[in-house]
């Protein structure tokens, strides 16, 4: 009984001191990046001169992207930088994704468009795009994506402040807000992932870059050996790959990007099974260069990911204890009455929402009417949580079971409403 007893209490404790301990890491973390490096700046579209403006190459992997790759290209057009190149590449795409860059080629001067004639993938798309670019500096966003005409301008600068800036990445920005689920992914890529990237950066090395939006400096992808083909997330594996050649990644909040994300709980699933499979894939891959102790900066990104894998086991164990409990009699020390939150889950809702106002105030900088969605982020842990649990759990036996050395191709995304 005694035992039981232990294995319930290591389960609570966990699952209530785990997140409660990571959000006043990452709201200390934040913090400290804010009024060291962001307090200070000058607004977005007031960036300060640079030493030089060296040329870019932008680069922009589309599958079936017809209904909005017009509008990123002429977004893109826009670019406030004396002198840069558009590489689009059409992998494989079934629907007028071809035709409309084709158009696009008399409209816009600094566009070149690579055509596959087959879907090769995300990662296969960037190398390529990387090999063809004329230039030092690439920036890469997603077919979908909105870039901000200054972000060059703020991006820039780590690169000439450093030669061993490996990748900037971008600050992302959810423009499709028309359902509950959009308006909780505003919130949570302000407060949550901007939070995390914030902390990381002052704490160490960063996780991952945003796929969506980050600048990469060519000579550091070609050590690296650029982005891997047989990865579903190609965004954290070459972040990986990078440190662990002990190129710095850094975040730009200036370099703001919006994009479209899932707006359906079905589009959400299969988004987040992908972030959590990737995650587990490249810990797989890299675990034996880890141990090293010239891999010490990078020794918290691991231990911060295995702990959120075992709360999401925890959580899971919780939740089978309390459904048996409603069926079949259990044990004193397994029983679970009930799942609905008393002191504990008071103190992490309020925690919460503590986190969630901190990042609002630091995010009123690139966005002034972000706050009218604070009202929403009270369901953001009864929606997401329960979400990064499940495809956590799903996502461990998928990467330990799936096929290495196997090519990652283009499965659309849902992109919501517009």
């Amino acid at each position: 009984m005694h035992g039981f007893s232990a294995i319930k209490s290591f389960l609570l404790a966990f699952a209530f001191y785990y997140p409660l301990i990571m959000s006043m890491l990452w709201m200390s973390g934040s913090l400290l990046y804010y009024f060291r490096r962001e307090r200070k700046r000058p607004p977005r579209t007031q960036p300060h001169p640079l030493p030089g403006y060296p040329p870019l190459s932008v680069i922009v992997p589309c599958h079936n992207e017809g209904r909005q790759v017009r509008e990123t290209i002429l977004q893109l057009k826009k670019l406030k930088w004396p002198e840069f190149e558009i590489i689009a590449i059409n992998d494989g795409s079934t629907d007028d994704t071809g035709e409309l860059l084709e158009a696009l080629l008399e409209e816009v001067p600094q566009l070149r468009v690579l055509h596959f004639s087959s879907n090769q993938g995300k990662a296969t798309g960037l190398r390529m795009g990387a090999l063809a670019a004329r230039h030092e500096y690439l920036i890469c966003i997603d077919g979908d994506a909105l870039l901000d005409e200054y972000a060059g301008h703020w991006m820039m600068p780590h690169f000439l402040a450093s030669p061993r800036v490996g990748a900037v990445t971008g600050n992302p920005r959810i423009r499709n807000r028309s359902t509950l689920l959009g308006k909780l992914q505003v919130g949570e890529f302000s407060s949550i992932i901007g939070l995390i990237k914030r902390a990381q950066r002052t704490y160490g090395r960063i996780f991952t870059v945003s796929g969506v939006i980050t600048a990469f400096r060519k000579r550091a992808l070609q050590d690296a050996g650029y982005w891997h083909t047989d990865m579903v997330t190609e965004d954290i594996d070459i972040s990986w790959q990078l440190q662990l050649r002990h190129w710095d990644i850094r975040y730009e909040p200036n370099a703001l990007c919006w994009l479209l994300t899932p707006e359906t709980l079905r589009g959400l699933w299969r988004q987040r099974l992908r972030w959590a499979q990737g995650g587990c894939e490249v810990m797989l891959r890299y675990a034996k260069q880890l141990p090293k102790w010239r891999m010490r900066r990078m020794w918290g990104v691991p231990i911060e990911y295995l702990l959120s894998v075992l709360w999401a086991y925890c959580m899971l164990a919780i939740i089978v204890l309390w459904i048996l409990g409603k069926f079949v009699p259990l044990p004193p020390g397994l029983q679970v009455p009930t799942m609905i939150p008393h002191w504990h889950g008071v103190i992490l809702g309020l925690t919460c929402l503590l986190q969630f106002l901190i990042s609002l105030v630091i995010d009123r900088r690139y966005e002034t009417r972000i706050g009218r969605n604070y009202y929403w982020m009270i369901w953001y842990p009864v929606a997401y949580w329960l979400i990064n649990t499940f495809t956590t759990v799903v996502a461990v036996p998928k990467a330990l079971l799936r096929k290495r050395k196997q090519r990652v191709v283009w499965v659309s995304p849902d992109r919501g409403n517009r």
